[in-house]
């Protein structure tokens, strides 16, 4: 897989340290890494993309060389160290690996990390394949090093998730490094000392461009032509694709977008008269040409996202592509695109919880609990996302990570007659949760707060967080705990209750419903897809009255139809028993 690769190109580069936030699709690379623990690494999954940003930045601060994961949204995150830590420097090479979701697949966005270089004013490594990023990331390093900046390292989901062959050592051996060396005029940050650094790394830039331009992922394929295609990351794949065969066109591949190698491209462009940009997310390449152009005067016609020849949105594809490269060159490309027009249709798969999922009951105990009351619901990024489906219907806003908690606030503050909720999951709740937990603490907020808490982080692959009491370099720890965080936190009513335990549950939310503060419920019950019970449930066909109560209150997809009666699919239950709860009959039941 490309996010292996990534993790081997890094060992192999000797990497010291790896910190990160699990976020598709960047999450295997932590996981991958895990898998060779050796002396003189340190691996953690951090409590957030800011925290490990700070950690590996520290650890670059002492000469060693340090990674950070995340996906694109959690370099939002991590935007504040970020900028900071482009105008400090480091001394050892520091690779911020930030991959982006075009689609987006499993993201909020479709922002492009592209623009964060730009905009921090820090080189950004592009690649095109998983064996091109295992040898580039080795090469992001040295140029981190080199010029003493961070650097950015921005593969796209589908090279994160692409599988191929790489040789790489038998054994990993971590970079020696001298240590931090105490230096305030270099390491404490001042208005001063960063006037001084922005002028310095304006020039670096310029130089780093030059040094780009002799990059050696930064190619021209084909022969000379008037016209030439100029693409990036995954996309340069799609278009070698289409252009087999074809070789009235000159391929440019650019695996360095800032700064950008404006002597590379010049050269490139020598005797080309128009130009096809195909990248994904933003126009950044297609910018850079036309300044290009316009700052020398070319006679260039520039084309791509700007003009709408290639779509502003979405995953970039061989089909694709093909259909832009046939208007572009006014010819049939090499590609012959299968006829699938008399394929089946694909299966509609909307997300949905698991079957078995606690957080299905906790939802319905809330919404239970609720009835005929005026209340709001705010959701957040992760598995609890999901209750926004029907029939559940339990989610009503959901912005960013941590934000579900900090928005029941302000809807509390504007709605007096409204019983403001906001769940979070326990890995979020240890991200970005706490802070506003000490907001409405501070400001007097009116909400219930619901903690999902499923002892993982389910949604990218049941990584470890600190309530978990275990961590990625193997060793078993404190746990923190949640209840207590929130007792010190100033919470005065906190309840603790197992959502598997109905009616329980439904009366502690109608106790919190009935004071007024933050008030905060911790429905605790193991994630299914981790902890298997002993049991499926079972229908008694006897007393089933077939009124299909079950299926239309909680959907959950273990409660099928079979000849019009309800049914349980014994591959999908996990036997956690919620059904059986709703039943007006006693027809559910465990497994005879």
């Amino acid at each position: 897989m490309g996010n292996g690769a990534i993790a081997l190109g890094a060992l192999a580069a000797g990497v010291n340290l790896v910190a990160g936030y699990p976020g598709t699709p960047s999450s295997e690379i932590i996981e991958t890494i895990s898998h060779y623990p050796h002396d003189g690494l340190h691996l953690e999954w951090s409590v957030n993309e800011k925290a490990a940003l700070e950690v590996a930045a520290a650890a670059a601060y002492s000469g060693a060389r340090a990674m950070v994961t995340m996906k694109q949204m959690g370099l939002n995150v991590a935007s504040d160290p970020l900028m900071s830590v482009a105008y400090i420097g480091v001394k050892g090479g520091l690779v911020i690996v930030s991959a982006d979701d075009p689609g987006p697949i499993s993201s909020q966005t479709e922002q492009d990390t592209r623009r964060y270089a730009d905009f921090c004013r820090i080189p950004v490594f592009d690649p095109s394949s998983p064996e091109e990023a295992y040898e580039m990331i080795q090469e992001a390093f040295a140029y981190s090093e080199k010029y003493s900046t961070p650097v950015l390292f921005r593969p796209t989901t589908r090279v994160c998730h692409a599988y191929a062959s790489v040789e790489t050592p038998d054994s990993f051996a971590p970079k020696a490094y001298e240590g931090f060396e105490r230096d305030p005029g270099r390491w404490v940050i001042f208005p001063r000392l960063s006037y001084i650094n922005h002028g310095k790394m304006e020039a670096r830039n310029v130089e780093v461009g030059r040094d780009f331009s002799s990059f050696r992922f930064n190619t021209v394929e084909g022969e000379a032509s008037e016209k030439a295609v100029v693409t990036s990351g995954v996309s340069y794949t799609y278009v070698k694709e289409c252009l087999k065969g074809h070789e009235g066109v000159r391929l440019i591949r650019i695996a360095t977008a800032f700064p950008f190698p404006e002597d590379f491209i010049l050269k490139a462009l020598e005797g080309v008269k128009e130009v096809l940009c195909i990248e994904e997310l933003s126009p950044f390449i297609e910018e850079q040409i036309l300044k290009a152009a316009g700052k020398h005067h070319l006679a260039l016609r520039v084309s791509g996202k700007l003009d709408g020849s290639v779509p502003h949105n979405g995953e970039n594809s061989v089909e694709l592509c093909t259909g832009i490269l046939n208007t572009f060159l006014g010819v049939r490309t090499g590609y012959d695109q299968r006829d699938l027009s008399d394929a089946p249709a694909l299966p509609v798969r909307p997300p949905v919880l698991c079957a078995g999922c606690p957080h299905r009951a906790s939802f319905y105990a809330v919404k239970k609990a609720m009835k005929g009351r005026k209340a709001v619901f705010c959701g957040d990024i992760g598995c609890y996302t999901l209750g926004n489906a029907m029939p559940l219907d339990m989610v009503d806003t959901c912005l960013c990570m941590g934000a579900g908690i900090t928005m029941a606030q302000g809807l509390s503050h504007m709605n007096r007659d409204t019983v403001s909720f906001a769940f979070v999951g326990d890995s979020t709740f240890f991200a970005s949760g706490m802070t506003g937990v000490v907001n409405a603490v501070y400001n007097e907020a009116d909400m219930i707060l619901c903690v999902l808490d499923n002892s993982t982080t389910a949604m990218t692959g049941h990584q470890p967080h600190p309530g978990t009491g275990r961590n990625m370099m193997g060793n078993v720890v404190e746990k923190v705990n949640i209840e207590k965080v929130l007792e010190g936190i100033g919470v005065k009513k906190i309840v603790t209750v197992d959502p598997l335990a109905l009616e329980d549950s439904i009366r502690a939310v109608q106790e919190c419903a009935e004071e007024t503060g933050v008030r905060a419920i911790i429905f605790k019950s193991p994630c299914v897809a981790i902890t298997k019970p002993e049991k499926k449930c079972a229908i008694d066909t006897a007393k089933c009255v077939n009124c299909k109560k079950c299926i239309r209150e909680i959907g959950c997809p273990a409660l099928i139809t079979v000849d019009g009666r309800v049914a349980i699919d014994r591959n999908l239950c996990a036997g956690c028993g919620l059904c059986s709860h709703i039943c007006p009959t006693g027809a559910i039941g465990g497994e005879q």
